[in-house]
């Protein structure tokens, strides 16, 4: 039978206090130990899954650093799956690290600048026939949302290899954690720029816009995201603000603007969504720069 891609999934590890995990990554025996909880938990709640490869990084990331255009993360482990051997002996158990010497390769080192949030994922991956894999992914889509808490010994396992305190552990499929995160922006007041990073990530061949002033105008297309970058004349133009400013009110909401561009790029970096500036003077329409 023809091999699927897998189900894409991830142990999500909700820390307590904000304190963060004292250890980046799993030794080999840790990390075989906890994708065996892992592989157990997942089988308890679909059937089908002791049919399937289950591969683990045991490593944790940023939601952010998971839910990127092309899933790198996820692929990184098809790829490592298609090396590994016992292809062809029946269903594997795989867990990627640290290594002996307790070094984390490159693939799994989570980026410094997005540590320190409250909540860190292990992705991990189903592999296997083509039918199987797609019976288990709309299995674990339907259940682990409402059903997905791992088992006390699993975030005990957890807990102790990362040197972490743990207060929730749960499996999430990709779709699961991108609706968390949709809520997450949405209560940061980021959800206007969630469409575009949601397209990105499912529909990464689609145009979409944000154009909902007074937010930044962005469009994304080819897999890029580009934000117009007005200056003082342009923006008033753009937003139809007048040009005085008696009481400094306008230049504080310009002001207030290029925080909200900068608030943007930086989300967008920690999606991996690549960001163009455009220059408009006003002297026509912005939108029509952008693609």
């Amino acid at each position: 039978m023809a091999e699927a891609k897998g189900v894409r999934g991830v142990l999500a590890l909700e820390l307590a206090g904000g304190a963060s995990p004292g250890r980046p990554a799993l030794a080999p025996g840790q990390g075989g130990a906890l994708a065996a909880h892992v592989g157990r938990d997942l089988a308890r709640l679909a059937e089908g899954v002791t049919g399937l490869d289950l591969v683990l990084a045991a490593a944790h990331f940023d939601p952010a650093e998971a839910l990127r255009p092309g899933w790198p993360l996820h692929q990184r482990l098809l790829e490592l799956h298609a090396r590994a051997p016992g292809r062809g002996e029946g269903p594997r158990v795989l867990a990627f690290g640290a290594d002996a010497q307790g070094e984390v390769p490159l693939p799994f080192q989570a980026e410094p600048a997005l540590a320190g949030g409250g909540l860190r994922v292990l992705p991990f991956l189903l592999a296997g026939p083509a039918d199987a894999v797609a019976a288990v992914g709309a299995a674990l889509e339907e259940k682990l949302l409402a059903l997905g808490m791992a088992q006390a010994d699993t975030a005990l396992l957890a807990q102790d290899g990362f040197d972490a305190r743990i207060e929730h552990a749960r499996y999430l499929t990709v779709h699961d954690l991108a609706a968390m995160m949709a809520m997450q922006y949405t209560n940061q007041g980021l959800a206007p720029l969630w469409n575009l990073i949601e397209a990105a990530l499912l529909a990464p061949g689609a145009v979409e816009w944000l154009d909902a002033g007074p937010e930044p105008l962005l469009a994304l297309a080819d897999g890029e995201a580009r934000m117009a970058l007005f200056d003082p004349a342009g923006w008033c133009a753009h937003y139809g603000h007048a040009v005085e400013d008696h009481d400094g009110r306008l230049q504080r909401a310009y002001a207030h603007f290029l925080a909200r561009q900068r608030q943007f790029a930086a989300v967008l970096e920690a999606h991996g969504i690549p960001l163009l500036y455009v220059h408009s003077n006003g002297e026509q329409d912005a939108r029509t720069l952008l693609l």
